[in-house]
């Protein structure tokens, strides 16, 4: 997938407000984001957005629930619903147990958040993801040091689709909260912010 986006971040309002003043977006560097590092955006959503905004602050850690609308470019893209792109997360995994193996450490683990079952704490996608840019990353800098260009160019975005929350309606596949997730890691992908209409910021 490649081309413009439309995504919404979640954030304290007066946040959300310098954003669309000009202020910069900064990355999430948590070692449990879903989609690894980068800024958070949920594809086309804003009601999603606003929802998880408003549970954060509902849980004291804004004081106000807000939403920013952003252009995105996916430019390079890790897009997790393609098959070819899922095989290549699968080698990365393979790549980080074994030097996880080498060095006699434990593998993280995903582990629940709130609920029993949900995973909301990503750490192993997280690793896995970060050790595979680790690895584009150390790739291309070899490349450029022997003076040739790289076997694959580093991501600038990552996508993902998530099954989340109870289902709509007894026996039923599909999920309150299932929705498509980007963390941009170049921030000029974002190319440009604005207000949503009728969202509280």
């Amino acid at each position: 997938m490649n081309g413009l986006v439309i995504g919404y971040h979640g954030c304290d309002a007066a946040v959300a407000e310098a954003l669309v003043a000009g202020e910069a977006m900064r990355p999430s560097e948590r070692d449990y984001d879903w989609l690894g590092p980068g800024v958070y955006f949920w594809e086309d959503d804003p009601r999603r957005a606003q929802e998880w905004a408003d549970e954060k602050a509902a849980a004291g850690a804004y004081a106000a629930g807000g939403v920013v609308g952003a252009v995105i470019d996916l430019g390079r893209c890790l897009d997790l619903t393609l098959r070819e792109n899922l095989d290549f997360l699968g080698s990365a995994y393979d790549s980080l147990l074994a030097a996880h193996e080498a060095a006699d450490l434990p593998m993280p683990a995903n582990r629940d958040g709130r609920n029993a079952g949900d995973k909301l704490l990503r750490f192993l996608d997280c690793a896995v993801i970060k050790h595979l840019h680790e690895n584009m990353q150390a790739d291309a800098e070899e490349a450029r040091l022997k003076g040739s260009g790289p076997a694959f160019m580093p991501f600038d975005t990552v996508r993902g689709l998530f099954v989340e929350g109870a289902t709509v309606y007894p026996g039923g596949g599909f999920h309150r909260l299932t929705h498509t997730q980007i963390a941009v890691r170049n921030p000029a992908c974002i190319r440009g912010v604005f207000r949503p209409r009728g969202l509280s910021a």
